[in-house]
C-alpha cells in the first residue's frame, strides 16, 4: 500500500560471496549455497549466524548463465538431496550428520537435479553413459532410466575412460583436466610409439569440461588420438580462488595451462611432441588462436567460432555480458591497449602452422 515502508534485510551474498538457489526447508528455514569460504557449499539461515550443512572442497553450485539449475533439494522427510564436484567428478547423495553420503549409482556427471517426496529426478551421465534422465527412488534406492539423449550404440572397448589429473602450470599454481588415452578393441599401437594429442579448451570461460561421454572425443580417441580436455583457470568446479585466478589474465593463464597441459603430458612419455593439437569453440576458440599465435606449442589448430578480436567482442556482445570482460581482461577504454594486445587477430603473422576456422 501506498506510505507502507518495506525493510528488507542482506542475509547473504555481495561483490565477494556467490549466492546460488535459495530455498525454504518444510519448517521454514532458509538454504542456500555459497562460496563465502571459498567453495559453493550449503548453508542452513540462522539469526545467530549461518550453520555450514557440509563443509568441504566441493561445489554444489554452478555459474547462473540461465534461470532454473538446481543441484539440491528436500525429500518428504526433509534430508536434503544434493549433487556436487570435486575435481571435475560429480556425485549424488544425502547432506546429513555434518558430511556428504554419495549413493552409489553409475554417474559421474550430474545436472539438473529435482526433489519431490521420495522421487530424486536428474540427468545422469559418465564416460559410457549417454546423458539421461534418471529417477531415483530413495526408499528403495531403485534407479530407473527414462529418456537417453542417445540410441547410438557404442561398445566399451571402442571408449576411452577419462582420468581426472592435475599438473603444474605457471607462478606455480597447478591447472586440472581430464586426460583421454587412445583406445581401440580392434588395434595396437606399434611398439614405443607415442599417440598424437588433441588439446580441447571449452567455452564460457567461466563453464567447465565434463566428463559424459562424448562421441566428439570418442572419435578421435578410438582412431589412435590422446584427447586432454582442460578445466584452465576460470573453470567452475575447483573453489572461488580458481575462478578467480582468470580476473584479468583471460588469454594468458588459459592459454599457459593448456600449453602446461600438453607439455605435462609429453613429459610423462604419454604423447607425440612433434604431433600436438588444440582446438575449442567460443571462448575455448579464443584459447585455442591465442596459443597457436602468441604461444610454439602446437602443431595445428581447429577454431569454432572462436573469438579472434576482444576489442570487437567488448563492442557487440549481448546484454548479459556486457560488461563480463571487465573483469577478464580490464575496464574500457583505459584497458584498450591490453584488449588489442591480447587479440589473435592483430598478430597473424605469428601464425605458423595449419588451422582451420569454422566460424
Amino acid at each position: 500500500e501506498a506510505g507502507t515502508a518495506i525493510c528488507i534485510d542482506d542475509v547473504a551474498g555481495g561483490p565477494s560471496e556467490s549466492v546460488f538457489q535459495p530455498a525454504f526447508a518444510p519448517d521454514g528455514v532458509l538454504h542456500f549455497v555459497s562460496d563465502r569460504n571459498g567453495w559453493w557449499n550449503l548453508y542452513r539461515s540462522a539469526p545467530g549466524g549461518d550453520t555450514a550443512l557440509c563443509a568441504m572442497d566441493a561445489e554444489f553450485g554452478l555459474p547462473q548463465w540461465v534461470f532454473g539449475m538446481s543441484t539440491w533439494g528436500f525429500a518428504a522427510d526433509g534430508r536434503i538431496v544434493a549433487a556436487c564436484v570435486a575435481d571435475g567428478v560429480w556425485r549424488l547423495g544425502l547432506v546429513e550428520d555434518g558430511g556428504f553420503v554419495p549413493f552409489e549409482m553409475p554417474y559421474d556427471d550430474i545436472f539438473g537435479v529435482r526433489v519431490c517426496g521420495d522421487v530424486v529426478l536428474f540427468v545422469g551421465a559418465s564416460a559410457v553413459i549417454p546423458p539421461s534422465l534418471v529417477r531415483l527412488d530413495l526408499a528403495g534406492g531403485a534407479l530407473q532410466v527414462l529418456k537417453s539423449s542417445s540410441r547410438v550404440p557404442v561398445d566399451v572397448g571402442y571408449l576411452s575412460t577419462p582420468e581426472p589429473i592435475a599438473y603444474p602450470t605457471s607462478n606455480g599454481a597447478t591447472a586440472h583436466a581430464f586426460y583421454y588415452p587412445p583406445r581401440n578393441a580392434d588395434f595396437r599401437a606399434p611398439e614405443g610409439a607415442r599417440p598424437p594429442l588433441i588439446v580441447r579448451g571449452h567455452g564460457g570461460p567461466t563453464a567447465a569440461s565434463s566428463s559424459a561421454l562424448s562421441l566428439a572425443i570418442q572419435f578421435w580417441t578410438s582412431r589412435g588420438f590422446a584427447v586432454l580436455d582442460v578445466n584452465y583457470r576460470g573453470s567452475t568446479g575447483f573453489g572461488r580462488p580458481y575462478r578467480e585466478a582468470l580476473y584479468g589474465q583471460w588469454g594468458v593463464a588459459d592459454v599457459d595451462d593448456v600449453v602446461a597441459g600438453a607439455e605435462a603430458l609429453v613429459a610423462r612419455g604419454l604423447v607425440d611432441p612433434e604431433r600436438l593439437a588444440i582446438r575449442g569453440g567460443s571462448a575455448g576458440g579464443y584459447t585455442t588462436l591465442a596459443a597457436l599465435t602468441f604461444r610454439d606449442c602446437f602443431s595445428a589448430g581447429a577454431s569454432q567460432y572462436g573469438i579472434g578480436d576482444l576489442m570487437a567482442l567488448a563492442g557487440d556482445t549481448h546484454k548479459f555480458e556486457s560488461r563480463y570482460l571487465d573483469r577478464l581482461v580490464g575496464s574500457l577504454p583505459d584497458s584498450e591497449a591490453l584488449y588489442r594486445e591480447r587479440s589473435p587477430i592483430n598478430f597473424t603473422d605469428g601464425l605458423d602452422c595449419p588451422v582451420i576456422f569454422l566460424q
